[in-house]
């Protein structure tokens, strides 16, 4: 019998991608999205976390947010956990965070990230549907559920409620 060693082991181990993002909102309850210039639809403020680095989800929505918006705000408790399926990727795990709702003035400071992104814009719940693409869609309003009722996190398979 050989002995596998351990870094050969880990290599050999499926890889999964880790994303994390912030819900934020203004004082009517519009979502901000920003609109990403490298695939299609909009987005939440987040991205991938950098876990090589030892970068916890919470801490990687908190490090996209600064990147892609410019604002350095601390994420609130996590709202939804999805588990997306990869097709021509790894598959996901997406963690959503609340951001909290923005104030005029925090909305005046936002800097896009020029080399990611074109615009951003706060949206109505009814019409999420037209900006976010798939799953993030689903996940969204998954996580404005849970807001709106007060539950705790919401576990989810491509954007949809895992049943209990």
């Amino acid at each position: 019998m050989t002995t596998l060693d351990y870094a050969t082991y880990i290599a050999g181990l499926p890889r999964v991608l880790v994303g994390a993002a912030a819900l934020f909102r203004d004082a009517e309850g519009r979502v901000l999205l920003v609109e990403p210039n490298y695939r299609e639809g909009w987005a939440l403020p987040g991205g991938t976390v950098e876990s090589d680095d030892g970068e916890s989800p919470r801490q990687g929505a908190r490090r996209e947010t600064l990147e892609e918006i410019g604002l350095d705000v601390p994420v609130g408790r996590l709202l939804a956990v999805d588990w997306v399926p990869g097709t021509g990727r790894p598959p996901l795990v997406a963690y959503l965070y609340d951001g909290g709702v923005l104030t005029e003035v925090q909305q005046r400071a936002i800097r896009l990230q020029e080399e990611e992104l074109l615009s951003w814009r706060f949206v109505e719940r009814a019409e999420l549907g037209a900006y976010l693409l798939g799953s993030l869609g689903r996940r969204v309003s998954a996580a404005l559920d849970v807001l709106d009722s007060g539950a705790g996190t919401v576990e989810l398979e491509n954007g949809e409620p895992v049943a209990d």
